[in-house]
């Protein structure tokens, strides 16, 4: 399979080992990434509140170049840039004389945008293209006795029109299936579905702050070994401000945060060196050790 690939910024300077891990993933899922490397910042929603047109000026650029690749496909692996995205896709798709407007102001780099592009986060692409039957064939060491805590943030489960969330696709609650599937034991708590606090830390840091404290409590409460999430942004609010978030809402934390690649490759066999997971804030000692022990098992 064949993908434009859209890696984000985050994961190209604040989170380097989700791009590393997604490309020694990719491999072994038959993926093959087109990455779209001149590709800007999808504006994460901040732009578009101030100015819409620049927003989707941005995002059409980022269609256009994954339309030059000639694939129907364009992958990302920010549940932000897929809310973001989506909604100005959903603008542009919709008004022919906007999106006209709009190519005219990405047209001096002899670029395009027309109706017919997929984007799709990882996650979605795992179970809808690759399938859970199939993922589940390719798994070498499955996570059997690691508790994951799914923690899905906003913009990839709301809104559900938006986002092609239905009965056929319920896409609210892939992460849970993909986490059986790997063989892992799911741990739902009270955070599952809410906002990391990711998006007001500039504005109101100790509420931000707060907010992640809580729902890492909760995992912590709910006895996850460790929590996943499609999103790179959650990751700098659930890992990089792990130790503030503690101060902040009074309690020891210290539960690990794995991007969703990361937690896909240790199924696949590869190691949480391989992984970067030496990179995280908070050291995932419990998947590592989770790890070393089943490969001590299997010699």
């Amino acid at each position: 399979m064949k993908v434009a690939y859209w890696p984000g910024c985050v994961s190209r300077g604040f989170t380097p080992e989700l791009h590393g891990s997604m490309a020694k993933v990719a491999p072994l899922l038959d993926i093959e990434l087109i990455e779209l490397d001149r590709a800007a910042c999808c504006g994460a929603g901040v732009i578009a509140e101030h100015n819409q047109e620049l927003a989707d000026s941005l995002n059409a650029r980022t269609f256009a170049l994954a339309q030059q690749t000639g694939e129907k496909m364009m992958m990302n692996i920010c549940s932000t840039c897929q809310g973001a995205q989506s909604e100005c896709q959903e603008r542009l798709d919709a008004n022919s004389e906007y999106r006209e407007r709009i190519n005219q102001n990405i047209a001096e780099e002899g670029l395009h945008y027309e109706r017919g592009l997929t984007n799709k986060n990882f996650l979605w692409l795992l179970v809808e293209d690759i399938g859970l039957d199939t993922l589940k064939e390719l798994v070498q060491r499955p996570l059997s006795n690691l508790k994951v805590g799914p923690f899905y943030g906003c913009y990839i489960v709301r809104p559900v029109d938006r986002l092609g969330i239905d009965e056929k696709h319920p896409r609210d609650r892939y992460l849970h299936m993909l986490i059986e599937a790997l063989g892992g034991t799911v741990i739902d708590y009270a955070g599952v579905y809410k906002c990391c606090g990711f998006p007001i830390i500039t504005m109101n840091k100790t509420a931000s702050l707060k907010q992640a404290g809580r729902h890492l409590g909760d995992a912590i409460d709910a006895e996850a070994d460790c929590l996943v999430v499609p999103c790179p942004l959650c990751h700098l609010n659930l890992d990089l401000q792990q130790p503030a978030a503690s101060k902040v809402v009074g309690r020891e934390l210290g539960i690990p945060v794995l991007h969703l690649p990361q937690l896909v490759g240790l199924a696949l066999g590869l190691s949480p060196q391989e992984l970067g997971m030496s990179k995280h804030v908070v050291r995932p000692t419990s998947v590592i050790d989770w790890s070393t022990s089943v490969v001590a098992g299997a010699a």
